[in-house]
This record gives structure tokens, C-alpha cells and sequence, in this order.
């Protein structure tokens, strides 16, 4: 059985669903194929939006444990009912799946169930299916990557996927990455009750943010209680009957040591997902890790586009949905495009850590004359009322035009915050457009402002 569309989408993520919406929205016949029996892909099932459900849940726990006597909030007999977090967190993500369902009933969007497998130029077979078509959008997304010696069993050894679903806080357990995923589900259960540590083969934690902003950070995390075990190379874990042992030695060499947990969480990273996908039938080859090139989203192969996690550039969701809307709108003929520059990043801990554009590092690298411009939120008025004066915002400034080229931001509601600089960036803004804004007082936002001030020495709070 054969059916026609103008359009065959592999992957119901954010890349491709929000492909779907758009290609419905510019009248184009457009089927989305899932393997999963649920639409969101990892983002929205095992991902994103389980993480955050679970980050909010424990921050008020926490909260409410230490902070709530100072503010004048007398609470009895406080107690973790884990099962309730973890329920809350499901039906978080029910019924936004169910949302994305409605999404494509509302776009006439056909969705079909199974794993979708190219098979040669213009054909997708699905189970007994055969779809015909001009163009073919690749969005199969991403999976966690693995580590030798390091068996994944999603029960005591997790991946992010095992690690939203513990039946239990444990005693001890082990982070081995200390990038994104790392830091913030370690911090879930470190509220939990947990003792977490951290083991990094690099030297440092978060890789690719700005370097103020991570060495600010891991001081803050280890203030909190998470332990750093930073420049180690995990060579293995053994399971025993009542523990897990954890091998790793210095990533410079010397002697190995070992340190024992009830849960380890692999989060290294993740890979490009291309498993049984037929990339072979349209002459496609995915480069050594399994990323597939694109030239504005189209790949060697004649109607067929990759979008998301599977082609070039930062694994977020954001990403996926812009590339998603572009893509949609090449294929509809008419012009598509993403700002790569202005990508902001966010890690959900508490305090948050968000950026977007060039870090000084890059910037040094590079050969560009800029400024900087910081600003304390323990000068910030609000930050100091809400007891939550962790971090800094930083602005970075061409020398020689003002033009913003980045920010660096660490503190409570940064994810939020960080929305801002983007739009004055996306505008070509300098750093005097931001400080000459009026801002609502007292407001935490106040911390960019009086950043960008910083970038010509006028700052007004202290």
C-alpha cells in the first residue's frame, strides 16, 4: 500500500513536528513518522520537559526545607513523597503530547506510527507502508552517548532516561560528565538527599560556556554539596550485589582509584540517532560521529533535508524548531533562515547559567578587540529582597562598534533573562542601546542593564 505526499518527516521531536506544523500552515500534504507510540521525541518524553518538572519539584522541596524559617515561613513535618514527584512529572508530559497530537489534527498533518526507513530517492516504508515523495526531512534526533565499561542497565547504571525515573533517592551517586545533563540531574537528586559527585575528564566543568561563568558556577555547586572530581578518565564500573564501584584515573596519567555508589549516571554527551534509517539507499554518509552535513539543510542526497540533532551544530531543542521552520519554508519556496550567532544556551540548576553569543575565549581566540562589562546580582535589589544573590551578568562589546557579541549569565532566572540580549543582538544592538532601556525597578533584568553600563564604566548600583 502506497500513499503521495508532498512531504515525509522522520521524527517526532521538536524538529519535526514543528517541521509538520509549518508545512501544514504553507498548505503542503505532510506525513510525520514516529517509532514511538508518542509524539516529542526525547525533548518533551525523556528529556527537556521530565527535567525541568523534576528541577522545579526539588527546588521547592529544597526550599521549603532550608529557606522558608528565614523568610518567616514555619513549616512541620516536611517529607519527600517520591512517587507524587514522579507523577507529576508524567502527567506534565501527557498532556503536552497530547497537545502535539491536537497540533497536527489542527494542520491535517498525517502522523503514522513505526519506524521510518528510507528506501531509495522519494520512498519512506513504514511497516507494510510505502510513502511516496518530493522531499524527505530527516529529525530522527539523538541518543546518549556511550562510554566503554560503562554498561548502561537503567536501573543502578542510567542514562538521563533511567535517571527522571528512580524508585528511590539513593545514598550516593555518581555523575560521570559534568556538561548540562549532568549538572542538572545530579542537582535533582542532590536536593533529593543524595551525595553527589561529579567525575569530568576535562579539566573543567561545561564545556563550550564561557569560562568565568563555569569556574562561578562550579564554586556554587560545590558550596551546595556536589563534589568534583575534575580531569579523571572513568575506566569502568563494576556491579556488585550491594554497591557499584566506580573505576577512573587522572585523564594525564598516574594511578587509578575507585569510589563506590548505589547509581551512576552516564551523561557524556549525546550522538546523532541514524540506526536502520537507509541513509545508504540515497548515497547519504554521516560523517565519523554520525553527523549528516547539510547545506541549508539539504544533504548530498536530492530531497533530502536533515534538521535538529542529526546534522551540525548544538544538540537543543530550540535549534531543531528554527531549523524546523526554515527547512519547512526552503522546501515551500520561499526563504528560510537561522541566526546560528544568536543560540542562546541554558542550564536549568539553581542558580540557572544562560548565555548566548561569543565567550572572551572565543573572542581572544579569534583576534577581536571587545569590552566587558559585569554586573553582581548581589548589587541587584530584587536578587538581594528574594535571598538570591548567587552570580553575575557579563557583557561583551566590540571594542570598536559597541555591537554586543555576547552574554554570560549566572543567577536565578537567567534562562529567562537571557531572551533579551538575544533580541538586541538579533537587532544589532550595542551595548549603549541596552544600558539607555528603561527597565522596570526592582526587577532582576536590571543586572543586564546595569552590565551593559559596566561596558563604559556608568554603572548607577552598587
Amino acid at each position: 500500500m502506497s500513499e503521495t505526499f508532498d512531504v515525509v518527516i522522520i521524527g517526532g521531536g521538536p524538529g519535526g513536528y514543528n517541521c509538520a506544523t509549518r508545512c501544514g500552515q504553507l498548505g503542503l500534504k505532510v506525513t510525520l513518522v514516529e517509532k514511538n507510540d508518542k509524539l516529542g521525541g526525547t525533548c518533551l518524553n525523556v528529556g527537556c520537559i521530565p527535567s525541568k518538572a523534576m528541577l522545579h519539584a526539588s527546588e521547592l522541596y529544597e526550599t521549603a526545607g532550608k529557606d522558608f524559617a528565614g523568610l518567616g515561613i514555619e513549616v512541620t513535618g516536611l517529607k519527600l513523597n517520591l512517587d507524587n514527584m514522579l507523577k507529576q512529572k508524567v502527567d506534565a508530559v501527557t498532556g503536552l503530547t497530547n497537545g502535539i497530537a491536537y497540533l497536527m489534527k489542527k494542520h491535517k498533518v498525517t502522523v503514522f506510527t513505526g519506524a521510518g526507513r528510507i528506501d531509495g530517492p522519494g520512498r519512506v516504508v513504514v511497516g507494510d507502508k510505502v510513502l511516496e515523495t518530493k522531499n524527505i526531512v530527516i529529525a530522527t534526533g539523538s541518543e546518549p552517548t556511550p562510554l566503554h565499561g560503562v554498561e548502561i542497565d537503567e536501573e543502578r547504571v542510567v542514562s538521563s532516561t533511567g535517571a527522571l525515573s528512580l524508585k528511590a533517592v539513593p545514598k550516593r551517586m555518581i555523575v560521570i560528565g559534568a556538561g548540562i545533563i549532568g549538572l542538572e540531574l545530579g542537582s535533582v537528586w542532590r536536593r533529593l538527599g543524595a551525595e553527589v559527585t561529579v567525575v569530568e575528564y576535562l579539566d573543567r566543568i561545561l564545556p563550550g560556556a564561557d569560562g568565568e561563568v563555569a569556574k562561578q558556577a562550579q564554586r556554587i555547586f560545590a558550596k551546595q554539596g556536589i563534589e568534583f572530581k575534575l580531569g579523571m578518565k572513568v575506566t569502568g564500573v563494576e556491579k556488585l550485589k550491594s554497591k557499584l564501584k566506580l573505576s577512573m584515573q587522572p585523564a594525564a596519567g598516574g594511578d587509578s582509584e575507585t569510589i563506590d555508589a548505589d547509581i551512576v549516571l552516564l551523561a557524556i554527551g549525546r550522538r546523532p540517532y541514524t540506526e536502520g534509517l537507509g541513509l545508504e539507499t540515497v548515497g547519504v554518509v554521516p560523517d565519523k560521529r554520525g553527523v549528516i552535513a547539510n547545506s541549508h539543510y539539504q544533504t548530498s542526497a536530492p530531497g533530502v533535508w536533515v534538521i535538529g540533532d542529526v546534522t551540525s551544530g548544538p544538540m537543543l531543542a530550540h535549534k531543531a524548531e528554527d531549523e524546523a521552520v526554515a527547512c519547512a519554508e526552503l522546501i515551500a519556496g520561499k526563504a528560510g533562515h537561522v541566526n546560528y550567532d544568536i543560540i542562546p544556551g541554558v542550564v536549568y540548576t539553581k542558580p540557572e547559567i544562560a548565555w548566548v553569543g561569543k565567550t572572551e575565549e572565543e573572542l581572544k581566540a579569534a583576534g577581536v578587540a571587545y569590552k566587558v562589562g559585569k554586573f553582581p546580582f548581589s548589587a541587584n535589589s530584587r536578587a538581594k529582597t528574594n535571598h538570591e544573590t548567587d552570580g553575575f551578568a557579563k557583557i561583551l562589546a566590540d571594542a570598536a562598534t559597541d555591537q554586543v557579541l555576547g552574554a554570560h549569565l549566572v543567577g536565578v532566572g537567567v534562562g529567562e533573562m537571557i531572551a533579551e540580549v538575544c533580541v538586541a543582538m538579533e537587532f544589532g544592538a550595542s551595548s549603549e542601546d541596552i544600558a539607555r532601556t528603561c527597565h522596570a525597578h526592582p526587577t532582576l533584568t536590571e543586572a543586564i542593564r546595569q552590565a551593559s553600563m559596566a561596558v563604559e564604566g556608568w554603572t548607577m548600583q552598587m
